[in-house]
């Protein structure tokens, strides 16, 4: 069933309900609990309430089916424009007005005229015995409830249109990629709308009882205290049942966008910036509401370009460290690109890749502190140079440390200090072994060996993919994790040329992976 069907169904229950219960339960009560006639004439006084009834419900559905065109418009099509379902966006919003002048118009008038010009018919042919002014009693009476059912219907039709207007937003959303929106219109200020709830719960006991009363004593021939208050605790019930009703159906229409916007809030609070607000209000609070989505909307954006800024940093950064180097042009952002692919394929989450990506730019930054006599020497290192050239890790944890703020480093400290670790604790600089060494730091240690392998060097040439796979499988368990040596190897061997041309392979090792 859609949301339309579910709004249809929902607002002729309401309807029925309410009408039922106003004319039939309030205005019965009133009639037959005040008058005193016979049972023959409320037999007539009950027909005539069922064909004005009758009346007023041809009417009224007239109205009915034209305030809901333009929403039907949009669930009928079935690829509505962006127009018809902005029209009916701003149809729903407007629904709880329109069904307030339903109310007051074809309903009231539907139902009054009728049966008032029928029980004038009545009483003229002798048909009812009692005077003209119960008439008039009656219609005074039907203002009063009218104005009760009008206020009831405004705020269950506001709460039924909510979730019609959620569905016509995420539709409008999945066809064109944008969201219906009153942009801040208030169609019901909340202030008018107190004003008159107020009016009306607050007078309409207080009429209804006097008006009761002006009937009942002006025609009893005799009114014993017992039967005056038996009859006024009755229209005291229905007065004080109404008010509190009516008082929980106005708290709810504040308490629920106050605590929808209370509890997206607290998600901003957390980060969670995937809580953007429905516009389902037609008062206020819809300005309220764009005005949230807005912050969202540019907290989204100002993170997204943090993200896109930081990482130009980073990969410049990363460039400017390789360019130092010619052999090693390109090894960071490699190493980086390799991390993230052992990362992806062992189903790691986006966040993890995201560090691992970060690291890998940076897991070298510590060279800048390495002498170029030693870091661009041609020929191999001596012991002496070799334990200068290990103390890289450490110079760029300590460079990493000192930016500022800190904590935003703090998750790639892992991957720059020890990416040189071994996984039977041989490595450097703190010799760690097996799971002491972080996850970052051993799917890191695997993505730069291979390229170191795989890449030229002053003293040797860089070997073809098919020798560094069978390096990688005899270092799994020794120098490297196993687990993610092996998924590197089970990477490269599922699609090798596609490895190869997304790595940017040299083209002799595409043309032996061609041959293999």
């Amino acid at each position: 069933m859609t949301s339309y069907q579910k709004l249809l169904r929902m607002m002729i229950r309401n309807y029925i309900g309410g009408s039922i219960l106003a004319v039939f339960g309030v205005g019965g009560v009133l009639i037959f609990s005040t008058l005193s006639i016979s049972a023959r004439e409320i037999r007539l006084v009950v027909l005539t309430l069922f064909i004005s009834l009758f009346m007023m419900a041809g009417f009224e559905m007239l109205a009915f089916r034209y305030h809901l065109r333009p929403i039907r418009q949009a669930f009928i099509e079935e690829s509505p424009s962006k127009e018809t379902l902005q029209k009916a966006f701003l149809q729903s919003h407007r629904l709880p007005t329109l069904t307030l002048i339903r109310i007051i118009g074809p309903h009231w008038l539907g139902i009054t005229l009728p049966g008032v010009g029928i029980t004038v018919v009545e009483i003229q042919v002798g048909w009812l015995h009692f005077p003209y002014e119960y008439v008039f009693f009656a219609f005074l009476g039907s203002i009063l409830i009218a104005a009760m059912h009008g206020m009831i219907e405004f705020f269950m039709t506001m709460r039924s249109t909510l979730p019609l207007i959620v569905m016509l937003e995420q539709k409008m959303f999945e066809c064109y990629g944008e969201r219906p929106t009153l942009h801040g219109r208030v169609i019901v200020p909340i202030r008018r709308k107190f004003q008159v709830s107020m009016i009306v719960v607050g007078t309409f006991p207080l009429l209804l009882f006097s008006l009761a009363s002006q009937i009942h004593l002006a025609h009893s021939a005799v009114a014993t205290a017992t039967n005056y208050w038996q009859w006024a605790g009755i229209i005291l019930v229905i007065g004080i049942a109404f008010s509190l009703f009516a008082s929980w159906l106005i708290s709810d229409s504040i308490a629920n966008p106050i605590a929808d916007l209370s509890h997206r809030l607290r998600a901003v609070e957390k980060g969670n910036y995937d809580v953007i607000a429905s516009e389902q209000y037609s008062d206020e609070f819809s300005q309220l509401v764009r005005g949230f989505n807005l912050m969202v909307e540019g907290l989204i954006h100002r993170d997204a370009l943090n993200a896109r800024l930081i990482d130009s940093y980073f990969t410049t950064l990363a460039a400017t460290l390789d360019a130092r180097d010619p052999y090693t042009a390109g090894h960071s952002i490699r190493v980086a690109h390799l991390s993230v692919g052992i990362a992806a394929y062992m189903g790691l989450s986006e966040e993890v890749r995201s560090v691992i990506r970060r690291s890998g730019w940076l897991h070298d930054i510590g060279k800048i502190g390495i002498r170029d006599e030693i870091l661009l020497k041609e020929g191999k290192l001596t012991n002496q140079e070799y334990e200068v050239m290990k103390q890289h890790p450490v110079i760029g944890e300590a460079i990493l440390l000192s930016v500022q703020p800190s904590d935003y480093m703090l998750p790639l400290l892992p991957g720059v200090r020890w990416h040189h670790e071994r996984y039977d604790g041989k490595g450097y600089p703190d010799g760690l072994q097996g799971d002491e060494i972080p996850l970052i730091a051993r799917i890191m240690a695997v993505a730069d060996a291979f390229d170191a392998i795989t890449s030229d060097r002053p003293y040797r040439k860089g070997a073809p993919i098919e020798k560094a796979i069978t390096i990688l499988e005899e270092g799994k368990g020794t120098q490297w994790d196993p687990h993610y040596a092996q998924a590197l190897i089970d990477w490269i061997t599922a699609d090798p040329i596609m490895f190869a041309a997304d790595l940017q392979a040299s083209p002799s090792q595409v043309a032996l992976l061609l041959a293999q």
